[in-house]
């Protein structure tokens, strides 16, 4: 399970040209599911998520987690995550997890972020086609990876 995390000032989610979803001040978590993840995945990735010190301090330093900042969360679904671009050049999603497999899991991280962060989460729907817009603060862009823990 991959997820990629950014800080933002503002990001929004449409879907069929109308905003579904909308953060101010927070992290914009894309999440990939892959068809050899579990829960223990989705518990890791969304400890490591809420207690992430990507806002600053009073002293402008990266110290803060999204609670410390107040901030929000939206999670977006995004299989394109696990593209596999080693031979030509259309990309190959065979590691992505089916859609019933990947729903579910996707769901848990929802549930388990609810339980860790102290806003709601917002989220997109999964499997549809969104516009994501954000305005990347900093900017700040963190892979993590449940299966190569640095």
């Amino acid at each position: 399970m991959r997820i990629v995390v950014q800080r933002v000032t503002k990001a929004t989610v449409h879907i069929e040209q109308n905003p579904y979803a909308e953060i101010k001040n927070g992290l914009v978590v894309f999440i990939g599911i892959e068809h050899e993840d579990d829960e223990l995945d989705a518990d890791y990735l969304a400890s490591k998520c809420s207690a992430l010190r990507v806002f600053d301090d009073e002293n402008d330093k990266m110290n803060l987690s999204v609670n410390d900042a107040n901030g929000s969360l939206l999670v977006i679904s995004q299989f394109t995550l696990h593209a596999m671009t080693r031979k030509g050049n259309r990309p190959s999603f065979m590691m992505a997890a089916k859609p019933e497999k990947a729903n579910a899991l996707y769901e848990y991280f929802i549930r388990k972020m609810n339980s860790l962060v102290n806003s709601e989460v917002k989220t997109g729907v999964f499997g549809a086609n969104m516009q994501v817009e954000l305005i990347n603060n900093g900017p700040v862009t963190i892979l993590i990876d449940s299966k190569n823990k640095e």
